[in-house]
């Protein structure tokens, strides 16, 4: 509907004034100008109401029209976001954009042109809750599509169609109200769930360092700090690719477009292996690369967590990768400074801290209004200018993250990745996690992991010596963990994205590769308690424990033992001096 004498007095960039006659809300959508342009009302002053565009604003001017359009910002979510590629306020990149506003015709993906085959799970006659499934779509080989009941719409169903449905197209009527096989979403309003629960299974991502060292639990959140050039947009893109999560949902906030497509290419290309199909069947990919409008950056990763929130509800576990949370921290300081807001620390506004944990507060593992347990696990690549890691967004995304996988620059720059430092990384998931390994065979797991940070604690104190001294004057002991430390970083922690062999390894393997390098370093401190010189221990060849990371496959337990036997029987033959 249109706002009677809502018109722009002031432009800004991407901020607009509007002198209103009060039938304005916050956080109403609005549509600005005559191209109706996409903005929201973020500031309510009397007559005058500031709205941020998503859209670039080059010809506006004082005295054009705005129209409200009775709501907040809100999206479609249904079939065929899937594989899909959308800007930040979920306008499909790939066809013309459309907008959706409250109230309009359905102008959202699924109105593609397509039909949706829909299997209903339900009679009319049955009594229904809220988020319960009224039928599924084959959306993907990947993920099974559920049609839901929103919330507050639950009761009897008074009919249910099947078959070919079209987009618009009523699917059922609960209580006289007619429902599609969509549901529009607020973007900035948390998804209900009946219950929040504590994280208690690890998500597994495939990559050593991560879930050996800093592990995560299904539901929980991590930052990825790095400077440039660390590796924290390779480190993500592993991490969506192998992780054991159903849908991932992927957010470029800012970052180069180049870098976008590059993911965009490699999920295409890389085959999901547990279908079969392109990984982008089970991806979706929001862009808001740093040449788009910067507004639409600053609604991007509420648009990505209501995406991941809609599949949860389905019962599936989604990961949504922020990339970066910097950039969009960036756009809210320009909002900030266009608007005279009072900055705080480094220009930012003072809102920052709360805004990154509301932002993070929206990951959990949930009992779904479904009765479902299912999860939405946050990860954000945090981009401190000049690898600064006390700066504002580094300091305060740390008091919200379960985990942080910090990256340095000496490791990377040294060619060992991830180049996630284990002197500044952290995990608040881990004595949890290592309850539930031990409840299934495997109670060594946190003794394990505790054993390898004190290991590379050590090495990193040797080294410092050692570069005044020379290594060959320390102790035989300092030596030999000098020399596991160093087969522990390159047969554990370091692993290569190009490798096929070494992309991906399965927790099996982690926990094989990780237990022979420290008994390696057990059966070395043995024999030279016994009496062995450490000159002729540091003779003996474990290249074999290389050879385990590299020529085994990603699951290749059998290889790994047969590997670290062939050690053992080695290190037998060594010969001990007589007592």
């Amino acid at each position: 509907m249109a706002v009677t004498d809502a018109i722009i007095t002031r432009v800004n960039g991407p901020v607009v004034e509007i002198r209103t006659d009060g039938g304005l809300a916050m956080l109403d959508l609005v549509e600005v100008g005559p191209q109706r342009l996409p903005g929201e009302v973020i500031a309510l002053r009397g007559a005058v109401a500031t709205v941020q565009v998503y859209e670039y604003t080059g010809g506006l001017r004082p005295g054009d029209e705005v129209v409200s359009t009775g709501g907040p910002l809100a999206v479609d979510l249904g079939p065929g976001l899937l594989g899909g590629v959308f800007d930040g306020v979920l306008r499909p990149l790939r066809s013309a954009p459309a907008w959706i506003v409250p109230g309009s015709a359905s102008r959202a993906p699924t109105a593609a042109g397509r039909t949706w085959d829909f299997t209903p799970s339900t009679t009319g006659g049955q009594q229904l809750t809220d988020g319960a499934s009224l039928g599924t779509i084959a959306e993907s080989a990947a993920i099974e599509h559920h049609v839901l009941v929103p919330p507050g719409a639950g009761g009897r169903v008074d009919w249910i169609a099947a078959g070919e449905l079209r987009p618009g197209q009523a699917v059922a009527s609960v209580n006289g109200r007619e429902l599609g096989i969509a549901q529009r979403w607020p973007v900035r309003r948390p998804r209900p769930a009946r219950a929040r629960l504590a994280g208690a299974e690890p998500l597994v991502t495939g990559q050593r360092v991560l879930d050996l060292m800093f592990p995560v639990a299904r539901g929980s959140t991590a930052a990825i700090p790095g400077g440039f050039g660390t590796g924290k947009t390779v480190a993500l893109q592993q991490v969506a690719k192998w992780c054991d999560a159903s849908v991932i949902v992927y957010v470029g906030c800012g970052e180069r477009g180049n870098e976008l497509a590059d993911v965009l290419e490699a999920f295409e290309a890389l085959e999901d292996p547990r279908t079969g199909q392109p990984l982008l069947d089970r991806t979706v990919l929001i862009a808001n690369t740093s040449n788009m409008p910067v507004m639409a950056r600053e609604a991007s990763i509420y648009t990505g967590v209501t995406v991941a929130e809609y599949y949860r509800d389905m019962g599936h576990d989604t990961v949504v990768i922020a990339d970066s949370t910097s950039r969009w921290a960036e756009a809210l300081r320009e909002l900030g400074s266009r608007t005279n807001e009072l900055p705080a620390e480094e220009g930012y506004p003072a809102g920052l801290a709360s805004a990154l944990a509301a932002f993070y507060e929206r990951a959990g593992r949930v009992q779904t209004l479904g009765d479902k347990i299912a999860s939405v696990s946050i990860f954000g690549a945090v981009s401190p200018p000049g690898g600064d890691l006390t700066e504002p967004v580094t300091s305060h995304t740390r008091r919200f993250v379960r985990a942080v996988w910090s990256l340095d620059r000496d490791l990377a720059y040294a060619r060992h990745y991830p180049a996630v430092s284990w002197r500044d990384s952290s995990a608040r998931d881990v004595d949890q996690l290592a309850a539930w390994q031990a409840e299934r065979g495997d109670p060594g797991w946190g003794e394990r992991r505790t054993a390898a940070l004190r290991l590379l604690t050590d090495a990193d104190r040797i080294e410092s010596i050692a570069q005044l001294v020379g290594a060959d004057s320390l102790p035989g002991q300092e030596r030999i963990t000098l020399r596991t430390a160093r087969l522990l970083r390159e047969a554990v922690l370091q692993q290569s994205a190009l490798l096929d062999n070494d992309q991906f390894t399965s927790p099996a393997k982690q926990r094989a590769l990780l237990a022979l390098v420290l008994e390696i370093h057990e059966r070395l401190t043995s024999l030279l308690e016994q009496g062995v010189a450490v000159a002729e221990l540091e003779a003996i060849d474990l290249s074999g424990a290389l050879r385990a990371r590299y020529d085994t496959p990603p699951d290749g337990v059998k290889e790994v033992e047969q590997i670290g036997q062939e050690i053992r029987q080695a290190l037998d033959t060594i010969d001990q001096p007589a007592p």
